[in-house]
């Protein structure tokens, strides 16, 4: 009896230290992302996050961080890589390859988006809701759009729709694509570490990119003329982003530092990605203007033209949605509904201020 109360007491033993060991045990992620390491993104976005999930896991769970591909690949082969387990968490775009994720393609319509951080809470409240599956191969952390796009041209002003016409233009996505095209210009798709060279090489004659980008891939150097859209008229576009993880390596993890992986995920992460990168686009302009570039503001009334040109991208992607089986309607009005009810929300405080 006691030779077996002793070996009873024994394997628990062995079996408390076990556990110990693995609660105290040190996980290192590798990041990857495309984004280069001076660009506001990975600086006050990525390395912030991985910064606040070291902090609160006590040093147990370290990362790898590589900005600029520097794991090698392109950008369209991110997603995949997450997905493979070649690295653990990518940051990227789900746009990079064309419709392979095309219900979240609604947040990347023309003149839908009303601001980053509430747009970016309702694209991860749409994806829970009515798009569960579109990541099912990877663990999501974050889901999140840019701040207002912004066109951006060499060496011709863009104040109306007629402007657009024949110059080339680079697009990020598939659904931008088709609303440069709609507005008369020659989209061409690339990712962003290719505008440098393309806008020096003359390959292009502008881009559309968000005003906190601009620095990192200089355009503020390579174009003179700068069309933002007055918010009262809408923004012209957004691009959705995704934050994943490999799943396999999520589900590996102890279960408290899976924990402190899941409070750094989800609607506030998604919220706050939104609200920090656009946060960064008074200073992306100002680079602009401190060249003496050109910035033309286009009114509420202006912009009227370039939601009529435009209108049919919407009919488009409705469309796409009923032949691939799902309901494009309710698909959209839903994703509209949800960035009213976030950007309503995100402005009660602002209205009780005001009383």
């Amino acid at each position: 009896m006691k030779r077996r109360t002793l070996l009873q007491t024994g394997a628990a033993a062995l079996a408390t230290a076990a556990l110990a060991t693995q609660a105290q045990s040190t996980v290192t992620l590798k990041f990857h992302t495309f984004m280069a390491p001076s660009s506001n993104v990975w600086l006050n976005m990525h390395k912030a996050w991985m910064a606040k999930v070291e902090k609160e896991s006590g040093g147990r769970i370290k990362f790898e961080a590589y900005p600029a591909m520097q794991l090698g690949g392109t950008p369209v082969q991110l997603f995949d890589q997450a997905r493979d387990g070649i690295v653990d968490i990518v940051w990227t775009l789900p746009g990079n390859t064309a419709g392979r994720f095309p219900r979240v393609e609604v947040f990347e319509l023309p003149f839908i988006m009303t601001n980053a951080e509430a747009t970016s809470r309702a694209y991860w409240e749409y994806v829970q809701t009515m798009a569960p599956d579109e990541f099912k191969d990877v663990q999501v952390i974050a889901l999140q759009v840019h701040g207002p796009g912004v066109i951006h041209t060499a060496d011709k002003a863009v104040k109306s729709v007629a402007d657009m016409k024949g110059l080339k233009m680079r697009a990020p996505t598939r659904q931008v694509t088709k609303l440069l095209g709609a507005l008369g210009a020659t989209p061409v798709g690339m990712p962003l570490p290719n505008i440098p060279d393309a806008l020096s090489k003359g390959t292009i004659n502008g881009a559309v990119i968000p005003w906190e980008v601009v620095p990192s891939v200089k355009v503020q150097e390579l174009t003179k003329f700068h069309a933002e859209f007055d918010p009262a008229g809408g923004a012209l576009y957004t691009t959705t982003f995704v934050m994943a993880m490999n799943k396999a390596k999520y589900n590996s993890l102890p279960a408290d530092l899976k924990k402190i992986i899941d409070n750094n995920s989800g609607i506030e992460t998604s919220g706050w990605l939104g609200k920090t990168q656009n946060a960064g686009d008074p200073a992306g302009r100002k680079t602009a203007s401190d060249r003496g570039n050109t910035i033309y503001t286009v009114g509420a009334a202006e912009a009227q033209e370039f939601r009529r040109a435009s209108r049919a991208i919407e009919i488009e992607w409705v469309e796409d949605m009923n032949k691939r089986g799902f309901d494009g309607k309710k698909l959209l009005d839903g994703a509209r509904a949800l960035i009213d009810k976030h950007t309503a929300a995100q402005n009660k405080p602002a209205a009780k201020a005001k009383k």
